[in-house]
């Protein structure tokens, strides 16, 4: 049985610990709403793009632009989107094994993988895959400038045939106790994912809208990239909340616990010595 000393010690290392976890929890608190409300205020923009690409798509041939193209597929690019820290739940295990999944039973020149995070880059030297592209430093503030170096970097190897088509996988905010793990493919963009039901009005593009659909077309990878970078850092930053959330509770529930046995070891150390005393007592009698 552990000394009254011993279960003190531990008792201040716990309550060491808890309060790591719950600065931990503040911090992830104040930056989740940061990046739900960067994620709410690209809202606007992308939806504007988006409708100007449906009223495009209906007034041009998308096939025309080689970022519609579709071809054998032969190699596939993999934007991963994953976070440099850990201490987050399940949020980095999720994406490993989303990372797996598309790996798996295939040879590995057929993926072409842009990475970004440290986390998902030290699992993949675990399993001794180096990615051809990787960035970090970024997870849980990403910038639009970091959204166009991925994309720049994806959309230059499937115009040069080095990939046949890109795929973006990310981590959905849904709540902070619960994200979702996505797979959604940019190139070749297929034109029922940028073109609706069409608008009734007629619209006119200067110089003209094929050219317009070409100015537009990058942008709209790089919102889409951007959005998962966002939708992927507020997802890291609820998991860890919510983890650290978790870790505080279990760490009071524990000193709890450990108080009342420090107590109980305490009392029977008194009991004991009054006993001894007692007992000394009597025999000098």
């Amino acid at each position: 049985m552990p000394s009254a000393r011993e279960i003190n010690r531990r008792i201040k290392s716990v309550t060491n610990t808890q309060q790591i976890t719950k600065a931990m929890k503040m911090v992830s608190s104040v930056r989740l709403r940061r990046a739900q409300d960067r994620a709410l205020a690209t809202a606007p923009y992308t939806e504007q793009l988006e409708g100007m690409l449906q009223r495009l798509a209906a007034a041009t041939p998308g096939e025309n632009n080689p970022l519609f193209q579709t071809r054998e597929v032969k190699r596939t690019c993999y934007i991963i989107i994953g976070a440099d820290k850990g201490l987050a739940g399940a949020f980095s295990s999720n994406i490993n094994k989303a990372m797996v999944e598309v790996l798996r039973d295939k040879p590995r020149a057929v993926s072409y993988l842009i990475v970004t995070g440290r986390k998902p880059v030290e699992y993949l030297k675990h399993l001794r895959i180096t990615p051809e592209y990787k960035r970090t430093g970024f997870s849980d503030k990403p910038e639009f400038t970091h959204a166009q170096a991925l994309a720049r970097e994806a959309t230059n190897k499937f115009l040069d045939g080095t990939v046949d088509e890109v795929y973006l996988i990310y981590t959905k905010f849904k709540s902070a106790l619960s994200q979702e793990v996505t797979r959604t493919r940019l190139l070749p963009i297929a034109p029922e994912s940028v073109a609706g039901d069409g608008p009734s009005e007629e619209y006119l593009f200067a110089p003209d809208a094929q050219q317009v659909l070409s100015t537009l077309l990058p942008q709209y990878i790089d919102m889409s990239i951007y959005n998962g970078l966002l939708q992927s850092a507020a997802s890291e930053l609820g998991a860890r909340m919510t983890a650290m959330t978790s870790a505080t509770d279990n760490a009071s529930d524990l000193i709890e616990k450990l108080t009342v046995h420090y107590n109980k070891v305490r009392q029977a150390g008194i009991t004991n010595e009054l006993t001894e005393i007692v007992s000394g007592a009597n025999a000098l009698q």
